[in-house]
């Protein structure tokens, strides 16, 4: 790839690492979106970002072009035993508060891949989230895939 498109493509997925919804007013701000890389044959990965709500909201669904299913996941601690669940009613995200998608917590289970995540790609993610009164907006991120290692 020549340099200059190489650094026009480097300031645009910078640009493309915070973005923001808004109606009348910004409702949310997703920051640092990221994908765990896959080995050959790997159907399943997981996607991480920090979401913060200007208003109370839930995030209700997630999906993207190359995947068949997004799940809204958290992985806690059962009895001793680390557990990892779907939530179907998403994830609450509180006015103000920071909420880490992360390894280990909440998180993005991203399923039925259509091709391998190679690290320094990208993974398009539709976020759907739900005011109180029901009212739906989405959000279009770009997460970068990192290295399997990535924690």
């Amino acid at each position: 790839m020549k340099p200059i498109l190489r650094n026009f493509l480097t300031i645009l997925s910078l640009q493309m690492a915070t973005i923001s919804i808004a109606s009348s007013a910004e409702i949310l701000t997703v920051s640092n979106p990221w994908v765990r890389a896959t080995v050959p044959a790997q159907q399943v990965t997981g996607a991480f970002m920090t979401l913060t709500a200007a208003a109370d909201l839930r995030l209700v669904a997630v999906s993207s072009p190359q995947a068949g299913m997004v799940e809204i996941h958290q992985m806690a601690m059962e009895n001793n035993v680390m557990q990892m669940r779907a939530l179907p009613d998403g994830l609450a995200l509180p006015k103000g508060k920071a909420i880490e998608l992360k390894p280990g917590g909440y998180h993005l289970m991203v399923m039925d891949l259509k091709r391998p995540m190679q690290q320094g790609a990208w993974l398009p993610l539709t976020l759907t989230v739900e005011t109180k009164d029901k009212k739906r907006s989405t959000v279009v991120v770009s997460a970068e895939v990192k290295a399997l290692t990535t924690k």
